[in-house]
């Protein structure tokens, strides 16, 4: 009889604007608001019961990890905690194997971390059967990896891999709400078509960078930056539902600007030097992805200019990446091997 492997995939995003006002205490005192859209590169989840007592873990990124189910909660140390903590949260006793791996490299500013443990979380549920909702699976999933674990970071990333799409997101003391944008579809097609993403070359730790901001918002030196972003997240959601690429585009590297505000670790001399070279090129504007200091960085080019911005940028030692916005988000199946 074949065996029954429980799959799961979730999305890794792009952060548009309004990226850092997802983070407390500034989303709880003032309100966060972030646009973003998730793209066609997923982490992924396999889970392959093993009729013993204890898990195995293999994750492309961060190697192996064996430990017994039997001896009560698992201990976080660094090592698997994203696992271990979905583990102690539904209390599994139950050996299993699982496989896990995302498209994107850890620290690249998609939202590696929170899209891994949704794409853990879908996978349980899809073996043992938990009913759970989008909103249910995205808090749950924020809950173990900032409150359980501690992670440092925002609140987007964990609702991006759950929802899927473009996304306008309000974070308040209150909760969380997640509009889907509802554009156009020639108005995808079009910002498909002149969208370029790059991976400067040099991954960062997002931690230090959102201790830098808090500290900084808590001084009262980014409030205006981070409150100018916010608008801005709305202004490049109404361009967008107007179908405008060229002025959600401009509009993105005004958000660019502001975002440079929120702390002195957001950029450096390489992505300066990248930035200025594709919008000396033909980009009307762009951003680094996720917290700043490295990772992806995403711009929006004139049509005919997009293959000479690529050109400029890989002369600097990025690597251009294709990619396509997914509509859809964390998903999960059954397969028999």
């Amino acid at each position: 009889m074949p065996s029954v492997i429980y799959r799961s995939c979730a999305p890794l995003r792009i952060g548009i604007a309004g990226g850092g006002t997802d983070v407390e205490p500034y989303a709880s005192e003032k309100g966060g608001l972030v646009l973003n859209a998730t793209i066609g590169k997923h982490a992924y989840c396999s889970i392959a019961p093993n009729g013993t007592d204890r898990m195995s873990i293999t994750s492309l990124d961060y190697g192996t990890y064996e430990a017994d189910l039997t001896d009560g909660p698992l201990d976080y140390d660094g090592n698997m905690d994203l696992v271990k903590a979905v583990t102690n949260h539904f209390g599994i006793t139950d050996g299993f194997d699982m496989f896990i791996h995302s498209e994107a490299p850890p620290g690249s500013g998609l939202g590696g971390s929170s899209t891994v443990i949704v794409s853990i979380l879908k996978a349980v549920a899809e073996w043992k059967d938990i009913p759970m909702s989008k909103y249910d699976l995205a808090t749950l999933a924020y809950k173990l990896e900032r409150e359980r674990l501690g992670l440092k970071g925002g609140k987007q990333d964990q609702y991006a891999a759950a929802y899927g799409g473009f996304n306008l997101m309000e974070f308040t003391r209150s909760g969380v709400a997640v509009s889907p944008l509802g554009i156009s579809d020639d108005t995808v097609n079009e910002l498909q078509y002149c969208s370029l993403l790059c991976y400067t070359g040099r991954s960062r730790e997002s931690a230090g960078i959102i201790e830098s901001q808090v500290n900084s918002f808590k001084k009262g030196t980014n409030e205006d930056a981070l409150d100018a972003t916010k608008a801005l997240a709305y202004d490049i959601a109404r361009a967008l539902k107007n179908g405008d690429v060229v002025n959600a585009g401009t509009l993105l590297g005004e958000s660019w600007k502001q975002k440079k505000m929120f702390s002195d670790k957001i950029t450096n001399p390489h992505i300066d030097d990248l930035y200025n070279t594709a919008m000396a090129t033909g980009a009307y504007g762009g951003k680094v992805s996720g917290a700043g200091g490295g990772g992806f960085m995403f711009f929006v080019c004139e049509y005919d200019k997009k293959h000479l911005v690529a050109n400029e940028l890989q002369k600097k030692g990025a690597t251009v990446v294709d990619f396509s916005f997914e509509p859809l988000g964390a998903r999960s199946w059954r397969a028999r091997v």
